[in-house]
């Protein structure tokens, strides 16, 4: 016969119930109940003709049902029934993770990281092309990936020799996090890939010269560009360019920062640039002709004045003042090196050096550590200048010479 199972509540009901009221599982289960408790579960009914109470001595129905059970196939309440352990539940396999969802993690954490944009755009990149080349194998799963896949990923970049660098420690980066969450059981990257000759040379910097920036602003002149679409007319001309071009070279600022520039960030003759490391702001001074005119501008098109279009997206801004600079690139004529807008936060280093600023100084404005502005800025450092100078006129002292 099957046996009934009901809770005695104690005096010590932890829900407040009264001592030795009765509830059942049913009970327990409905809508409104409220706090549940662990006052013990007893069973009663008749086994070999005999009625009968017992405690359970738990007050887990699961626990509960599966000593009744045991009661019910013994038929007798004399005796200890024998209950059977139960069956520990079976590991769980460990399950494959696909090669989608590893990169979306990987990117979800390097985005808490809070990089820089410019560093979480590359890791896009990245995961993109692996992506990619998986697709082409046919790949799903993380795990399919082996030594061999990555040497042929490894030779298809056609990269520079220091981009090439940078991409393999992202590789290894990659690898790495997917190992540490044990989706893989070692890397596949072997470390029989190196990087390429010349990787860990510093890139020459290449400022642009006084004339050469003095023709880029002469050539913003002679550009000009009319639009019409849904929202009606309008124009840009090299008024706007020679803006976006100054605030660039008096602070050093990224065209992506100088694009979504913001004129809360000016102060009298000062624009706020970034907060370092140790806690303190760092300021630029930018004189009051520039000043005025960014004011005017923000009049015009909004706090933000050089987003003007309907989208604020940073690629999409970015890349609308990349072509229209280039316009002013062309116009400009030919230069030793290509011109980028990049050049202009090199320039905006070149000038500070040579007016004999530490290189301490330009590292903070620049947002750098000081062994990558002597790194890249070498020549344009004075003092290093004047200490090389030395060295050789003291080394040369007393050689021979016409008489």
């Amino acid at each position: 016969m099957k046996l009934n199972l009901y809770r005695r509540h104690r005096l010590e009901c932890e829900a407040g119930r009264p001592e030795d009221s009765r509830s059942g599982e049913h009970d327990e289960r409905r809508k409104g109940w409220g706090r549940k408790c662990q006052c013990q579960i007893h069973l009663s009914g008749t086994l070999d003709r005999k009625f009968s109470r017992k405690a359970t001595n738990t007050s887990d129905w699961i626990e509960a049902r599966r000593i009744a059970d045991a009661f019910e196939q013994a038929d007798s309440w004399t005796g200890q029934p024998t209950i059977a352990p139960v069956a520990p539940e079976p590991a769980p396999s460990e399950s494959r993770v696909s090669i989608t969802d590893a990169c979306q993690v990987f990117l979800t954490n390097r985005e808490s990281a809070e990089l820089a944009p410019a560093t979480l755009r590359k890791y896009r990149t990245f995961t993109k092309q692996i992506t990619a080349y998986a697709d082409a194998r046919g790949y799903v799963m993380i795990d399919q990936f082996t030594p061999h896949d990555i040497d042929r990923f490894w030779a298809n970049w056609k990269l520079g020799a220091r981009a090439k660098g940078k991409r393999l420690t992202t590789l290894r980066a990659f690898f790495r996090f997917c190992v540490n969450r044990k989706w893989i059981a070692e890397s596949p990257v072997s470390t029989d890939i190196k990087p390429p000759k010349g990787a860990s040379k510093a890139a020459n910097k290449a400022p642009f010269t006084d004339k050469e920036l003095q023709r880029i602003i002469a050539a913003c002149d002679r550009v000009k560009v009319e639009w019409k679409n849904e929202n009606g007319p309008g124009i840009w001309t090299g008024e706007d360019l020679k803006d976006l071009i100054w605030l660039m070279v008096y602070t050093g600022f990224r065209i992506s920062d100088a694009t979504h520039f913001n004129v809360k960030r000016l102060k009298v003759d000062q624009v706020f640039i970034r907060a370092t490391k140790n806690g303190g702001d760092v300021f630029a001074y930018i004189p009051d002709w520039l000043r005025d005119r960014l004011l005017s501008r923000a009049e015009r098109c909004g706090p933000r004045p050089f987003i003007v279009g309907r989208s604020d997206r940073l690629e999409t801004v970015t890349n609308i003042w990349r072509r229209r600079i280039a316009k002013a690139f062309k116009v400009a004529g030919a230069f030793d090196e290509p011109p980028t807008p990049h050049r202009f936060r090199h320039t905006f280093a070149r000038i500070l050096l040579q007016r004999g600023v530490p290189v301490a100084d330009v590292a903070d404005l620049l947002g750098d550590d000081e062994k990558t502005v002597r790194d890249h800025y070498a020549r344009w450092v004075p003092e290093r200048q004047a200490r090389l100078t030395k060295i050789l006129k003291d080394a040369f002292q007393g050689q021979p010479k016409p008489h």
